[in-house]
């Protein structure tokens, strides 16, 4: 009787430790919440003019509300696009996927997203999130499934007094765009916060993007700044570098005067009279003062530039401010402690390097995108990384983040084991790029490549054969095509192997390519318009409202 009294005493014992453990482990479960994203992109906004990167424009710019996600977070040196341009590179991270297979390469007039196939937003629901995107999203469609808030710009959306769409339809709002997008975040962010359900908020800017309007709260806040230059701000692409040469962004002779610089006497288009008076206090007396003294050849250029850079660090102004305020709100809130908040841009853009605006290219500038992540009690503050990172990891990194399970599809990694501290042993040391458009506006050629901690190389196909190869170590400004350089023909033999690995990798190839390029043609034949930039205005406007129209059917 003993020996059994002392069994049931042990049994009773084990079960309520057992109980007791059980409950340990649900107790920690709930300890764990899983957190709320906010996810923010704005458009063409280059490292470069974040100050938390240092460089040239730190000091004359500084950047101080999104310089505190890095501060209290993890900035990441080498975050890297798969293709340099706005749409292509939100599908790449709306579908964790190269552009050849989600299937929107390029901004060609008429190019739609399809948002039938799968996406993070719907896999984040299904998760058990609430979802939003908010801005710009610019993928020529709305978004049929995958977010339960759905607010966003049509197209290339406006500065000032934007029309929006979301499931209603169509609606005009007055007011400068990044100042509303930010209260429309503050407002859904509070009306869907709970404790029992996380949510994800896709936040797009339309800024920094062409044309640079800044806001009326940052208007003409850097007239009296000078903006130090690039080193490269008058390159000849020389050094092996025809390739370079052959497009159409540079400042010096691409940037129009009046929709770009705003040296005109036309008013804003869609302002109302109280915003044209503003507008016209800044420019009026900059207009005055080119008229007076007519710059020409080196002093144009230089003139160009600041005039360019000061719209667009005003801008960028903007966005900052806008970081700020969702910041105070998370932490008013409570609910900065359980938030991971993200800030980049669509990819990478050129201020005056290599006398360069705009994007495209696979060299450093373009290629780059900014990468900053707070997440407490996870990331360790003040963090740098400096691994090969990319876009196409986001969507991945989201739904780790949600502790829910990774599609086999998708073609990134995440990136939660970084932000976490511990690189995985197998984490990539080399990334595959490629970039579509052309012919273009701005009239990039189509390539592709491969760039590596040390090394990067290029192969412009379609209308010409050029393979460009840079030692980014000697040459960080890739300055000088190394290509068939004998001192680097083991490097280079490497490379074209590594090359053709990433791309049997990610299933591109040239089949797919001679695909794209014929698609191309068949799409300019329905509609010219795709080429506005070789029709006459009239035409181009008469053929723009025929589009419209047919838009609308």
């Amino acid at each position: 009787m003993k020996y059994l009294f002392y069994t049931l005493v042990g049994l009773c014992m084990f079960i309520s430790c057992k109980e007791n453990n059980e409950k340990t482990a649900e107790q920690e479960k709930d300890d764990q919440k899983r957190p709320n994203i906010v996810f923010i992109i704005s458009d063409d906004h280059a490292y470069q003019a974040i100050s938390a990167y240092g460089g040239r424009l730190a000091e004359v710019a500084p950047t101080p509300n999104i310089d505190r996600i890095a501060e209290e977070g993890m900035l990441f040196e080498r975050c890297l696009v798969t293709n340099s341009i706005c749409g292509p590179s939100r599908a790449a991270i709306l579908t964790g996927k190269y552009s050849h297979l989600n299937g929107f390469i390029d901004n060609t007039i008429g190019s739609k997203f399809n948002f039938d196939q799968q996406t993070f937003g719907e896999l984040l629901q299904q998760a058990g999130y609430k979802t939003g995107v908010l801005g710009k999203l610019h993928l020529g469609d709305t978004p049929s499934k995958g977010f339960d808030y759905i607010d966003i710009l049509p197209g290339q959306g406006s500065y000032y007094n934007p029309t929006f769409i979301n499931e209603q339809g169509q609606y005009e709002l007055e007011g400068y765009t990044t100042e509303i997008i930010t209260e429309k975040a503050i407002t859904w962010m509070d009306s869907v916060k709970s404790e029992e359900q996380p949510f994800m908020l896709f936040l797009g800017h339309k800024s920094p993007h062409r044309p640079w309007q800044p806001g009326p709260n940052e208007l003409g806040m850097y007239e009296n700044v000078e903006i130090p230059e690039p080193e490269t701000l008058f390159d000849d692409y020389s050094g092996g570098r025809e390739v370079a040469g052959m497009n159409y962004m540079s400042i010096s002779e691409s940037m129009k005067m009046g929709p770009d610089l705003k040296i005109t006497d036309q008013p804003q288009n869609g302002f109302t009279e109280e915003q044209q008076q503003m507008w016209d206090s800044i420019y009026g007396p900059i207009n005055e003062k080119y008229n007076r003294e007519k710059p020409t050849g080196d002093a144009l250029t230089r003139f160009k530039y600041q005039r360019y850079m000061r719209d667009y660090l005003a801008s960028v102004a903007g966005v900052d401010k806008g970081v700020g305020h969702v910041l105070d709100y998370l932490k008013k809130a409570g609910l900065d402690e359980n938030t991971i908040v993200i800030y980049t841009s669509d990819q990478g853009f050129y201020l005056g390097e290599h006398g360069w605006f705009d994007k495209r290219w696979m060299y450093k500038e373009s290629l780059r995108t900014p990468l900053l992540v707070k997440w407490p009690g996870k990331i360790k503050p003040g963090s740098v990384n400096t691994d090969l990172v990319s876009n196409i990891d986001f969507a991945e990194t989201f739904l780790d983040i949600a502790q829910t399970e990774i599609p086999g599809d998708m073609q990134g990694k995440s990136l939660v084991p970084i932000l976490e501290g511990e690189t995985p042993e197998d984490w990539r040391n080399e990334h595959y790029y490629h970039y579509y458009e052309h012919p273009s506006e701005h009239d990039v050629r189509r390539h592709y490549g491969i760039t590596t901690d040390r090394y990067k190389l290029i192969h412009f196909y379609y209308d010409l054969d050029k393979w460009e190869l840079y030692d980014l170590k000697n040459d960080p400004n890739e300055m000088n095509n190394i290509y068939d350089d004998p001192q680097y023909a083991d490097v280079q033999e490497k490379l074209h192997q590594d090359l053709e690995h990433l791309r049997a990798k990610y299933k591109d190839n040239d089949s797919l390519n001679q695909k794209f390029i014929e698609e191309y043609h068949e799409k300019v034949k329905d509609n010219p318009l795709i080429e506005y930039w070789k029709i006459e205005p009239e035409e181009r406007e008469r053929l723009f409202q025929e589009y419209l129209k047919s838009r609308d059917k």
